[in-house]
């Protein structure tokens, strides 16, 4: 997925006069070079070809770079025990798809290899409606299952799969391995997660900072983004239950104590009442003793002249006990059980997009067949790029479809045009293995646009077909690319049967319970306070979701977009719905009863949200919001 990046108003004036899905298309993140990524990516896929080079055993070694690559894409900044589920889940779900298409394409024809790639590409779109990590195990399930039916080796199923598995284990092992760069202070088994909770404390301040001016809705996002990361940072898979070190057990407590915080912040967001610059400095103070793994030091003056402000201030004496005692805390992080995947994978979002997914991939891999067995342009062995391209180009998680599609073809053309330049001047096989860790080294890098990410895995795969004893192909990528492009456009135009636009209604209907049951949880008076802020981050999480689910959709083709107008003004209304709740809760907290202002303003957002939800075509089960008295 490639969100809009944070840049400075003047550089998005020659974007905002271009077609939204045009714009989307052009623009790029940016930030720092990722440099422990690089070293890992360059440690990757090029060592383990080069090893199963050495030993004779050059097409498992393929395989293994192969799984390498798809590690790297999904090797994103984060902890160490977030990196365990993020690149290990995924890997696991790709080996069982590259031993089932392995099988298949050994013991069927045509016909049925196609109807069992095509089942897998529902049951994988269906997977991919629930969260970023089931997204990516949805890509390589796929990815792998055409390899596996395709790719000529030698070695059975079973051997491939272990191969895929220790190519991915390897980029794993390293990312648990090496430090990151600049992040040696204590534990630095934990450096990721302590830059994460810092970053919630420096969100905390910029968004007092923005308190009072047009900045303030921005900053508050960006502190839930902040939070957001910081939890899953955090609650990634453990061997035992509760944390097993003072480091990390020091962590949770600076994170627990940084929600209240957080819930203080908002509030005064919420009143718009300029602040001091010492109502940031405390969250200064206490982000830089999280990153310097110090104490916090003498904290600012209190200043309780409304009843956000004392909450503030109790909030830092608060967070100022927990970073000395360092007992640990809660995450209230959201736990969903099987009746909620099974709802989300299943729903009118999962159903649309699994079929969508289904459509596409059975389709590229009926006219992949057909070419190959009809022998249109020679009976080449990588029939199967074409169904493996259409994987990526289908993934909206990846941005919208004519984004997508434009990127992946410009980013192709340049990959193949690329390698056919380095394999003319580059001796083999060591020239080529060096070009895959370079490639590996770059994927890091070129995350941030899609087609730059694109022409550096054209580069890798063209390599590792070379290596493994296949001439060059780069007008094969291009040929089958481009046809990738055409069908998987084709099927996103396609009319389906139900509404439009569902993954996008499905997000905003999960915000919409999520703020219904924070909203009834403050008004209902309750004292516990870990509950309220467990729902509030659930409610704000959602949120978060339902916003990148409606800004994808809002970048696709008219033709697509228009299904889902109307979503982002249910959203604004959803989010100052939530906002005020915040500001109602810590109000509640520090006199027991809400001013006039809060039950006016609760009594107008609900009254818009219910205009608006009518509007864009939310239905049952959504509840009814519960009105203040």
């Amino acid at each position: 997925m490639f969100p809009r990046p944070h840049l400075p108003a003047r550089a998005f004036r020659p974007l905002a006069a271009l077609p939204p899905w045009l714009a989307h298309a052009l623009r790029a993140q940016r930030g720092p070079v990722p440099w422990s990524a690089v070293t890992r990516g360059a440690l990757a896929a090029g060592p383990l070809l080069l090893v199963s080079v050495l030993v004779g055993r050059t097409s498992l070694g393929v395989v293994a770079a192969i799984a390498a690559m798809l590690a790297g894409i999904n090797d994103r900044p984060g902890s160490r025990r977030t990196a365990v589920k993020r690149l290990g889940a995924p890997a696991l779900v790709g080996a069982g798809g590259l031993l089932v298409g392995t099988y298949v394409g050994d013991h069927v024809g045509a016909v049925a290899l196609t109807a069992v790639l095509t089942a897998l590409g529902l049951l994988a779109g269906g997977m991919s409606a629930i969260g970023p990590v089931a997204s990516g195990g949805g890509t390589q399930l796929l990815v792998a299952s055409a390899i596996g039916a395709g790719m000529p080796v030698a070695e059975p199923g079973w051997a491939r799969a272990l191969a895929f598995l220790a190519g991915a284990g390897w980029l794993l092992a390293l990312r648990l391995a090496l430090p990151t760069p600049g992040a040696m202070t204590g534990d630095f088994r934990f450096d990721g997660e302590r830059d994460a909770v810092a970053r919630v404390y420096d969100a905390v301040a910029e968004l007092l900072d923005a308190t009072g001016t047009e900045h303030a809705t921005a900053r508050r996002a960006a502190l839930t983004a902040a939070l957001d990361h910081a939890q899953d940072a955090l609650a990634g898979p453990r061997l035992r239950r509760y944390a097993s070190s003072s480091s990390e057990r020091r962590l949770h407590a600076q994170y627990a104590a940084a929600l209240p915080l957080a819930e203080a912040a908002t509030a005064l967001a919420w009143a718009a009442e300029p602040l001091s610059e010492r109502a940031s400095a405390g969250p200064r103070r206490l982000a830089a003793a999280v990153r310097d793994n110090t104490h916090t030091g003498p904290l600012p003056a209190p200043a309780r002249s409304a009843p956000a402000l004392r909450a503030l201030d109790d909030a830092l004496l608060h967070a100022a006990d927990a970073f000395d005692q360092g007992g640990g805390g809660d995450l209230h992080a959201r736990r969903h059980g099987v009746r909620y995947l099974l709802r989300t994978g299943f729903g009118a979002g999962g159903r649309e997009y699994g079929l969508r997914v289904a459509l596409s991939f059975g389709a590229s891999a009926a006219v992949a067949q057909a070419l190959y067995h009809s022998q249109w342009y020679g009976r080449h062995t990588h029939w199967y790029w074409l169904p493996a391209t259409a994987v990526f180009l289908v993934k909206p998680d990846l941005g919208p479809l004519v984004s997508r599609v434009l990127c992946r073809a410009a980013g192709t053309v340049l990959g193949a045009l690329l390698f056919a330049g380095f394999a003319a001047v580059l001796p083999r096989p060591e020239g080529l293995v060096a070009l895959v860790a370079l490639c590996g080294a770059l994927i890091p890098v070129s995350t941030r646009h899609f087609a730059a990410q694109t022409a550096v895995v054209t580069v890798l795969v063209l390599s590792l077909v070379m290596v493994g004893g296949e001439p060059q192909a780069s007008a094969g990528r291009i040929v089958e690319t481009l046809l990738a492009c055409g069908i998987v456009l084709i099927v996103g135009h396609l009319p389906m049967s139900g509404k439009r636009g569902g993954q996008v209604r499905a997000r905003l209907a999960a915000a919409v319970r999520a703020a219904d049951a924070y909203l009834t949880h403050v008004l209902d008076g309750s004292e516990d306070r870990a509950a309220r802020w467990a729902l509030r981050r659930e409610a704000y999480r959602a949120l978060a979701e339902a916003r990148t689910a409606i800004a994808l959709a809002a970048h696709e083709l008219p033709a697509l977009a228009r299904h889902t107008e109307g979503t982002d003004e249910v959203a604004a209304v959803l989010e100052r719905l939530v906002d005020t709740t915040t500001a109602c809760a810590v109000h509640l907290d520090d006199t027991g009863r809400l001013t006039a202002r809060h039950r006016e303003r609760l009594a107008e957002l609900l009254d818009e949200l219910a205009a608006g939800r009518d509007r864009v075509g939310l239905q049952a089960p959504v509840p009814d919001l519960p009105v203040a008295g």
